[in-house]
Parts: C-alpha cells; sequence; structure tokens
C-alpha cells in the first residue's frame, strides 16, 4: 500500500466512527479526532461551545505569498453550526481574522443560556450564525406572560421565541433570526483528503419545539478547499404537511485595514426593502430604486461606507444564468478583497448590517425577506420556500479571496 492510501485509509476509519451517530436522536458524539493528510486537516477540539468540541479545519499555507489564501475556518456544532472564524493570509498584511468574533473562551462564556442567550441571541451577535427557517426579524401578537408572539404562518396559528427588540421605550418585542441558534448539533463528523477539509452535520429539527408548522431534517456542509470556503444547509421537510422554509447567514466580515470609511461593497441589488425606522427596522412593504440614491451598491465599483449607518434589506436581485449572486468587499487600504457568491437560486435579499463606528459589514444573503408573512407585503413574493413532503432545499455559499 502506497503511503498516500495509508492516509486515506486511516483517514476514513475515523471518519466512519462518527458516521456511525448520523441521524440519531442523541447528543452529538464528543469524542476526540483528528482526520489530517499532508495538506488538509479536519480537528475537533476544546474547548466546548454549547457543550460540543470546536471543530477546525486547515490547510498548510503555499509557498507563494503573492495570492491571498484561507487557511482554517473553526466551527460550533453545539451553536447551530456557527462559522465562528475564518483566517487567511493576506499579502501585506500576514495572517489575519476576517470575522469580527472574540476568543473562543469569551464565546463559551457569552453563549451560556442566559438572559442575554435567550433563544440563542449571542450566536448572531459574532461570528457567522446560519439562520433557519427564516432569516430577519418576525412580528405578530405579544403572548401575555410569556416571551413569545403569537403569528400566522401558511394559515396555521404559531407561538415564536420574542427574542428581539429595539432599544426604544415600549419597542415591540418581535421573533428573530429563526430557532437553531443556540442547538446541538445531533450528529457531526469530520472529514480531510488532498483536495479538502469538511465537517458533515445533521440536525433533526423536527417542528422546532411546536413552534412552526411541517418537521425538518437539517443538513449542513462546510468545506476548506485549495482557493475556497463553501457552506452547504440543506432543508427537508421529514412531515406529511406544508413546510415554509427560509435560509440565511449572518457572517460579521472584518474591514483588515480598520478604515472603515474607504472600504466598498458591491451587491448587484436595483431595490431596497423600506422600514419604519433603524430601531425597529420593521419592513413598510415598500420598495425604492437604489441607482442615484446614497444606497448604490449596484455599479461595478460599489458603494463607499464612508460614514453611513447601514441596516438595510437589498433586493431586486442581478444573476448569472446560472442564478448566482456576486457579491464583494473591497479594503483598499488592505488591498484586501473578498468574493462572497451565493449559489442558491432561491437568495432573494441581502441584509446589510454596518454601524458607522465599527470595522465590520455583516452581508447576509437570504431566501426571506424581513417578516415575510406580514399583510403589508400584498403579492409581494417574499422568498420565502414551500417544501412539499419529502422535498428539501439547499442554501449554499462561497467565499473567495482577490487582491482588488
Amino acid at each position: 500500500m502506497s503511503s498516500r492510501s495509508k492516509l486515506v485509509a486511516a483517514a476514513a476509519v475515523v471518519v466512519t466512527g462518527f458516521l456511525s451517530g448520523c441521524g440519531s436522536s442523541k447528543p452529538a458524539e464528543q469524542a476526540a479526532s483528528t482526520v489530517e493528510l499532508s495538506k488538509f486537516s479536519a480537528i475537533q477540539a476544546t474547548p466546548l461551545v454549547g457543550d460540543q468540541k470546536v471543530v477546525r479545519l486547515k490547510r498548510k499555507k503555499s509557498d507563494d505569498e503573492t495570492k491571498p489564501q484561507i487557511l482554517a475556518v473553526e466551527l460550533l456544532p453545539g451553536r447551530g453550526m456557527n462559522v465562528f472564524q475564518i483566517s487567511a493570509f493576506v499579502p501585506g498584511l500576514g495572517v489575519v481574522n476576517l470575522l469580527e468574533s472574540p476568543t473562543l473562551e469569551v464565546a463559551h462564556d457569552k453563549m451560556n443560556g442566559g438572559d442575554s442567550d435567550f433563544n440563542g441571541n449571542e450566536s448572531f451577535k459574532m461570528g457567522g450564525a446560519i439562520l433557519l427557517p427564516f432569516a430577519n426579524r418576525m412580528r405578530g401578537k405579544p403572548v401575555p406572560g410569556a416571551r413569545e408572539i403569537e403569528t400566522t404562518v401558511m394559515g396555521k396559528k404559531v407561538k415564536l421565541a420574542a427574542n428581539w427588540a429595539g432599544t426604544q421605550p415600549k419597542a415591540e418585542p418581535h421573533a428573530n433570526h429563526g430557532f437553531i441558534l443556540a442547538s446541538g448539533m445531533t450528529s457531526f463528523r469530520t472529514e480531510a483528503d488532498d483536495l479538502h477539509a469538511g465537517a458533515i452535520a445533521v440536525l433533526q429539527a423536527g417542528d422546532f419545539s411546536e413552534r412552526w408548522p411541517g418537521k425538518t431534517e437539517v443538513l449542513i456542509n462546510a468545506s476548506l478547499t485549495e482557493s475556497t470556503f463553501d457552506l452547504k444547509v440543506t432543508a427537508k421537510n421529514i412531515s406529511e404537511e406544508d413546510l415554509p422554509m427560509g435560509i440565511g447567514w449572518h457572517p460579521y466580515f472584518r474591514i483588515p485595514s480598520g478604515e472603515r470609511a474607504k472600504a466598498r461593497i458591491v451587491i448587484p441589488a436595483r431595490q431596497r426593502l423600506l422600514v419604519d425606522n433603524y430601531d425597529n427596522v420593521f419592513p413598510t412593504g415598500k420598495l425604492e430604486r437604489v441607482e442615484g440614491t446614497p444606497y448604490d451598491v449596484s455599479s461595478s465599483s460599489g458603494m463607499m461606507l464612508g460614514k453611513q449607518y447601514l441596516d438595510d434589506a437589498f433586493v431586486d436581485l442581478s444573476k448569472d444564468d446560472q442564478g448566482r449572486l456576486e457579491m464583494q468587499l473591497i479594503d483598499p487600504a488592505a488591498r484586501y478583497g473578498l468574493h462572497i457568491l451565493g449559489m442558491s437560486k432561491e437568495i432573494t435579499a441581502v441584509q446589510v448590517f454596518s454601524p458607522a463606528d465599527k470595522a465590520f459589514v455583516a452581508m447576509e444573503p437570504q431566501f426571506n425577506y424581513a417578516d415575510p408573512f406580514n399583510p403589508v407585503w400584498k403579492e409581494q413574493n417574499t422568498g420565502m420556500v414551500t417544501l412539499k413532503p419529502g422535498q428539501s432545499v439547499t442554501y449554499s455559499v462561497q467565499l473567495k479571496l482577490f487582491v482588488p
């Protein structure tokens, strides 16, 4: 047996051990594991976050230091498979973190189920949380004596966790960013070969504790390759009724130079959704064209962030012949560029959040508009996908670095 065959065989033994738990309703396997080949490796290691080990995907840096390279990804299976950190070699800067996240030790302390972490809120304040079965806000009638709202989803009354509200007096509590933020994966495994390092996780979400029509099985696949990081989230309807599904991703991309005002974003969107104010950020049902406005992200050179505060959803997206959406974050002061490719044709909106005094921009491709079942939308398609029994839908995004 060749040395490469021995390495692949050894990796297969470890991967098989993790597959044995896939699909079960038991807590995910916590045994220490490493899948490591000459270039790529996938490691489970402490500290525990959400009572499960952190997954680290790594690749060895190439000798060509003229090109940027994604080198490592940290994932949190105990917290909805949050893409917690991505590190990369950037020419002129060395190895830098691409996502706005604290240390894992701080994350462990904050993601503790306490008051600020109700419904897993701390998960969408750092890294890159996966949002499911809806992204963004949903409004409803407050339930007396409970931290819940009641609303109607596809003709069925449901109670959602009222996990968010604006900061102003009498701000309206509402649901935000779905139900898997604090979820531990039912099972997960790691894998590595000569071409990639990956992690595959399964979440038997069911009806999200009776909060949503239908029942859902979620498959998450994260992969680090020679030139990209790929994230795929597949939701399958495992019930006998229709399942409404919206999926999004909430990555806080750092501006490496720290010079936010000079950074630019490019999103091929023709319109943005208007909101009541930047405290509630509730949609009004009205849209506005971005061309010729301070929100014109659609030109080839993009929109300079300047001193402008952003918490806006950009829609009416222009895609390529394969239905893919290409966005960019450009930091000219660091000669840093990031391609964000939305691979799923179901992506209809990109939420952008970027405070004027912070050196990051969250660019969130998502299936659905905010509050997608609100009557303000009238006949407007709000991007929610309806899955018939047995059907599935995949949310897919890809990151790639470039020198602008």
